[in-house]
């Protein structure tokens, strides 16, 4: 189903930086969740009416838009691509309301889950055009690419719990629970990965 609404509201995200601040992602999600838990039943309404009604949907849309825009830019290497993939995942979300029960997560968590998935299928198909987020963007692409190295070097575990923390946006439970291990362990092998990275970008720029 098409989204009329969408264009509308990319043309206003082609004024977003690329990447986005990190800063900006944490206070637009600590401000969505708090409305989220504010509202709650107002969400809930929203997303059931838009389930009767696929209008209705641009409600959920225009609520959701900002959070899951800055969560595709932050993982694409331009803002064209990040609108794209934005596009794809609001189109799934339409596709998929009908399945959707309302559990009292907000309704972002849900799309947020989309999205990984969106990029992650495209960084297997055009690797190039998907970065990791907060890894030296602001630094340009020999930064990056470095970063990217010394990541591929990393002992497998290590390599995995910086992937899904800070590429996925996992939790440290998810973490662990995909894994096996302990919430204690995932942290020490956190730790001890964003140390080496640290060691090896410093004795690249000493």
């Amino acid at each position: 189903m098409e989204l009329p609404f969408l264009e509308k509201k990319l043309n206003c995200a082609r004024n977003f930086p690329a990447p986005l601040p990190h800063s900006f992602i944490e206070g637009a999600f600590a401000e969505h969740l708090l409305k989220a838990v504010a509202n709650e039943n107002d969400e809930q309404a929203r997303v059931e009416a838009a389930q009767t009604d696929p209008a209705r949907f641009e409600e959920l849309y225009e609520a959701n838009f900002d959070r899951v825009y800055a969560f595709v830019a932050r993982r694409t290497a331009n803002r064209e691509l990040a609108q794209d993939l934005t596009s794809e995942v609001f189109q799934r979300a339409l596709a998929g309301l009908g399945g959707f029960k309302w559990q009292g997560m907000p309704f972002v968590a849900w799309c947020i889950g989309i999205a990984r998935n969106v990029v992650a299928q495209h960084a297997y198909r055009s690797p190039a055009e998907c970065v990791l987020p907060d890894l030296g963007a602001d630094d340009g692409a020999e930064r990056r690419t470095m970063m990217l190295q010394a990541i591929e070097s990393l002992p497998d575990d290590q390599k995995q719990v910086i992937v899904r923390r800070f590429f996925q946006q996992r939790s440290m439970r998810e973490i662990a629970q995909e894994l096996g291990r302990s919430e204690g362990a995932v942290k020490q092998l956190q730790l001890r990965a964003l140390r080496k990275l640290r060691d090896f970008l410093r004795s690249k720029y000493e």
